[in-house]
């Protein structure tokens, strides 16, 4: 069976991972799309070098929503990492608590601690997996779904604030605005 090319492995560049080009596009030639502008602009931040070695996508309301999730630093960090493992929605990651351990510096104890304390929280799913024929357990898959979820829920309370600054900065730009003095409380 031929090998699938992962977008994490060593020697993985944008192309592995961006679409392709249509060959019957509407746009002027030598016109980039907004992932391959994207594309270039990570480039540029990162360098080529460093991103040839992968990359993972993070949703930024995870990090802006990690105090309202209730996660401490670590419980974050082993969230990134196990998102660091899930390359397709339909297939749980399924990192050892070795590997996560030896990535964050934690013992493989300690990262079963935070995976159960994410569990108890609802944003991680642990499923047990066995070896056909060999005796004893394999790494954990986990399903993120509860995390996914959760987010999905916070979203429109952090797009209702967002549009609330949007407007209120269109306002201030407007001729004649003045801003009036706050009343003292």
């Amino acid at each position: 069976m031929p090998s699938r090319k992962n977008p994490h492995s060593l020697g993985a560049t944008h192309e592995h991972i961006m679409p392709t080009k249509r060959k019957n596009s509407t746009k002027r030639k030598g016109a980039k799309s907004p992932s391959q502008t994207r594309a270039k602009a990570s480039e540029q931040k990162w360098g080529q070098r460093v991103l040839d070695h992968g990359y993972c996508i993070i949703p930024a309301l995870l990090l802006r929503a990690q105090c309202r999730l209730g996660l401490n630093p670590t419980q974050l960090a082993v969230l990134i990492h196990l998102a660091d493992f899930w390359w397709e929605a339909d297939r749980h990651p399924y990192p050892s608590k070795k590997t996560l351990g030896e990535r964050l510096g934690l013992s493989p104890r300690q990262v079963q601690r935070y995976l159960a304390e994410l569990e108890d929280a609802g944003l991680v799913q642990r499923i047990e997996r066995r070896a056909p024929r060999h005796p004893g357990k394999i790494s954990n898959k986990y399903d993120l779904s509860g995390l996914v979820r959760r987010l999905k829920k916070l979203e429109p309370e952090f797009r209702e604030v967002e549009e609330e600054h949007k407007a209120r900065r269109r306002e201030v730009t407007r001729p004649g605005l003045r801003r009036r003095p706050r009343k003292a409380e």
